[in-house]
């Protein structure tokens, strides 16, 4: 949506149209920002429950099918594919088509699907300098991940505490688990609840829609729990520190906010990327990870060290900052208006 609405800023009487996986979450956040969206019936193929895959062959036929009724009917320019499900189909028969496309690989260690539509990719836009040897170099290049607009202006603590309802003068911790929410996560900070405030931290936990009514009863005037955070800016701009998964857009958000970061990669993402996307960073001492499997032992001793060692965090911020592509989404739609014009 950040490559869209740089496009619509630059062209505003482009035409954009979305398409994404049946029954997936993108069906509903798409249409809410204001874009039309068509969905395919297509999944991921799952490694590990292979009965899950039955319907796999017919599926992909099917969404085949429906992506080239779609390029026919839309007749685009161009097409762009992020990786998902849905943009394996779709920028397949865009090659069949001849419809100049563009991938935009968000990870470290690339999924399978960008992987195998490399070779029928225009142009490549890589998120990490790390993801560069999966991919032809005559075709790739490094412009960062987009990222929102908003996050680009520069917010000052005490405005964005006061938005945001809290104190600005007490050390902030924020915990991100994603829309939905991060279990494990939320089970850690639940257990060191108690030794967060013995330090007077102000948290600012993101619970996620699916554990709110678990986790806001815990709430109290240190500990503001939300399933969702609507002022994104404001709590990045909060916070001295972050617990985070390591998904790869929120990676390129805490890089241009400079916030040294706790990454708790999840471990059910496919090819376990979020811990590859997570030591890319640590290998430069840009961050800090612990592992799920071993978080009950690891989690509070490096949370504790980092809230207690100012050095500690302005070295991470300072170094997480350096990976920061502030013009990742004007880079992107550069390389995709180039497409169009040698069309």
């Amino acid at each position: 949506m950040a490559i869209a609405d740089e496009v619509k800023m630059q062209f505003p009487e482009a035409s954009i149209l979305f398409v994404g996986a049946y029954n997936r979450m993108e069906m509903q956040r798409v249409p809410k920002a204001g874009y039309r969206i068509k969905g395919l019936w297509i999944s991921g193929f799952d490694r590990k429950n292979m009965l899950r895959n039955l319907l796999f062959p017919l599926k992909l036929g099917w969404s085949l099918l429906q992506a080239f009724a779609v390029l026919v009917r839309f007749r685009p320019n161009a097409v762009v594919g992020t990786g998902g499900f849905a943009s394996g189909p779709l920028v397949f028969v865009a090659s069949l088509l001849g419809i100049p496309s563009l991938l935009q690989e968000q990870n470290a260690f690339p999924g399978i699907t960008n992987k195998q539509l490399a070779q029928r990719a225009h142009a490549i836009c890589l998120g990490s300098s790390a993801a560069q040897k999966f991919f032809p170099k005559t075709k790739s290049s490094v412009t960062g991940n987009p990222v929102r607009a908003a996050l680009l202006q520069d917010i000052a603590k005490a405005k964005a505490c006061k938005t945001l309802g809290i104190d600005a003068n007490k050390f902030t911790l924020l915990v991100m688990g994603g829309s939905l929410g991060a279990r494990k996560i939320n089970q850690l900070i639940k257990n060191h609840l108690h030794d967060i405030q013995q330090l007077d931290v102000q948290l600012i936990w993101q619970c996620g829609n699916l554990y709110a009514a678990e986790y806001q009863p815990l709430a109290n005037e240190n500990t503001h729990v939300v399933p969702f955070i609507d002022h994104m800016p404001s709590a990045y701009a909060a916070a001295d520190l972050v617990v985070s998964r390591a998904g790869a857009l929120a990676i390129s958000e805490l890089c241009l906010m400079g916030k040294p970061t706790l990454f708790i990669p999840s471990p059910n993402v496919a090819e376990n990327h979020q811990e590859k996307n997570a030591k890319a960073l640590v290998a430069k001492q840009a961050a800090k990870m612990v592992v799920e499997q071993d978080a009950d032992k690891t989690f509070w001793p490096s949370l504790n060290t980092m809230i207690e060692d100012d050095g500690l965090r302005k070295t991470l911020g300072e170094n997480i900052k350096s990976f920061a592509h502030p013009n990742a989404t004007k880079d992107i739609v550069k390389k995709l208006t180039q497409l169009i014009s040698h069309e």
